[in-house]
């Protein structure tokens, strides 16, 4: 089967700074500001009821985050259906790190980290300390907000319990003969009735990115600011086209690192894909072969084979990884894309190799839970249940069985490391079972009046091509900055020419020269 790999954009590591003053509940009303849709009056100029961000938490490692000094959390009050805005509602969970510099204030920097799924409120608190002391933190409030039905916004999608997931995990669905195929099909049925029964359909039919485009300009009139500043890594960059394509007058500055191509379809972007982590699995293996002790061993054109060898036992024989939990096939996988995201996971990915070279799966296993937020407890964030959520509504839906083999056979061929040796697959996912219909298009945005904006692109990011970025800032007349590299986006994470280069931008609207190109420092 295809991986649907969740386009999760990295975060820079919290740096230490001088501890912030607890902040005090308080309520702001700032809004409306610029421009209002008609019928929309309450929503643009609610206010604001901000507070400790403890009860916002989700997660464990959410839990220690948000209880950090000079954090402030608050909720934003949408329409459920902008077809009917007085009709239900929902809220979206916020995240803020107050300016350091009040005077020298320039407005709020919103922040979504992709997925789609991830939380925004978690990447802004992530981000808090390292972005304090500078220019940034100076300059703008950092906002982060978990998009509607993802995270602390109520209601979430959920769709599958914590021990549902880990038995999903377990089935590698590798068998593709016409019996396995009406086998993985009834399971991806079951799990949609079961997304359908636990979120409701109406929400479900609000979930796209068309939505979550329309609730950031709320936001931005709430939090009181006429022109929004955002900042989107990976599907993120998809909701800033379609902001920009919305409401394109209403846009300050607009970084998007790690870009989506808007108008390439669903078939060929997950080929696209498949060839960037191919990509990375090489310079993995390149990397892997200068050790010391290397698990696919020391010549890299042989890696692949060496992989192969290692993970295809485990369709028929998952590997024991502790505590009575098994490493599949598809976990295995899942692991080796979660280390390809960046260099920094190599080693472990190394390491788990070796490991199950000795018949154990647990560092792997402890990969693939990273991937899908697994606690220790086995309670999962809602990450993947929100991911199929939205690509089922965003995405073409591929429902002919005989494109679903072809395209899975494309997949195979770009990503060689990921064939499990069975037959390509022609079972359809759940996006073909989906209960409501799509309403994304993919095309490419059509902007007026949009100022500047700033598109990054990885030449080596394995997750979202680095051509993806070109075609992106062409098709919004945006300025292109090419880190050489090979990691899943790169804007504040430690390398100091992108940085400097997208904060000068970000504050003085100064677009770095044509062609600018950036190497690791």
């Amino acid at each position: 089967m295809l991986f649907a790999v969740a386009l999760l954009g990295a975060t820079a590591c919290s740096a230490p700074t001088r501890e912030a003053a607890p902040l005090q509940p308080h309520t702001e009303h700032k809004g409306p500001v610029g421009p209002v849709p008609a019928g929309l009056e309450r929503f643009y100029g609610q206010a604001l009821a901000w507070g400790p961000c403890g009860p916002y938490a989700t997660t464990d490692s959410d839990r220690d985050a948000y209880q950090k000094a000079g954090l402030e959390c608050a909720r934003l009050e949408v329409p459920m259906d902008y077809a009917d805005p007085q009709g239900q509602t929902i809220t979206l969970g916020l995240l803020r790190k107050p300016v350091t510099d009040p005077v020298q204030r320039i407005g709020s920097l919103v922040v979504n980290p992709g997925g789609p799924g991830a939380s925004g409120m978690s990447t802004a608190a992530s981000l808090a300390s390292s972005v304090s002391d500078s220019a940034l933190g100076q300059r703008f409030d950092l906002v982060g907000f978990d998009p509607r039905g993802v995270g602390a916004s109520e209601p979430a999608v959920h769709c599958l319990t914590g021990p549902e997931r880990d038995a999903e995990r377990l089935d590698s669905d590798a068998d593709t003969s016409p019996a396995g195929v009406a086998q993985t099909e009834q399971e991806e049925r079951d799990h949609v009735a079961k997304c359908s029964e636990r979120t409701g359909l109406k929400m479900l039919a609000n979930v796209g990115t068309r939505e979550v485009a329309r609730d950031m300009d709320v936001l931005r009139s709430a939090l009181g600011d006429e022109k929004l500043n955002y900042l989107g890594y990976s599907y993120g960059t998809l909701i800033g086209a379609e902001y920009a394509e919305t409401f394109p007058t209403n846009v300050r500055t607009m970084v998007l690192d790690g870009a989506i191509d808007p108008g390439q379809s669903t078939v060929d972007q997950l080929v696209a894909q498949g060839a960037g982590f191919q990509r990375a699995f090489n310079d993995f293996a390149a990397w892997c072969a200068k050790r010391q002790r290397c698990a696919l061993g020391t010549d890299p054109s042989h890696a692949v084979v060496a992989f192969q060898q290692l993970t295809r036992p485990l369709v028929d024989h998952p590997a024991p990884a502790g505590d009575s939990r098994e490493l599949s096939y598809k976990d295995a996988s899942i692991a080796a894309i979660q280390a390809l995201y960046t260099p920094s996971l190599w080693e472990n990915l190394d390491s788990g190799l070796a490991e199950l070279r000795q018949g154990s799966g647990r560092t792997l296993l402890a990969l693939a839970d990273n991937y899908y937020n697994r606690d220790g407890g086995g309670q999962y964030s809602n990450t993947s249940d929100a991911f199929d959520a939205v690509h089922c509504v965003d995405d073409q839906r591929v429902e002919d069985p005989n494109i679903v083999r072809e395209a899975d056979r494309r997949y195979r061929e770009a990503a060689p490391f990921l064939d499990s040796g069975h037959p390509p697959s022609a079972a359809r996912d759940k996006c073909a079972f989906w209960p409501v219909p799509v309403t994304g298009e993919t095309t490419e945005p059509e902007v007026g009046a949009l100022p500047p904006i700033l598109v990054i692109s990885t030449t080596g990011d394995p997750a979202t091509p680095y051509q993806a970025g070109v075609r992106l800032a062409q098709a919004l007349h945006g300025r292109l900055l090419t880190f050489e590299g090979t990691q899943h986006t790169v804007f504040l994470q430690g390398v100091s020419c992108v940085d400097d280069a997208t904060t000068k931008y970000l504050v003085d609207l100064t677009l770095p020269p044509e062609g600018k190109r950036c190497t690791a420092s």
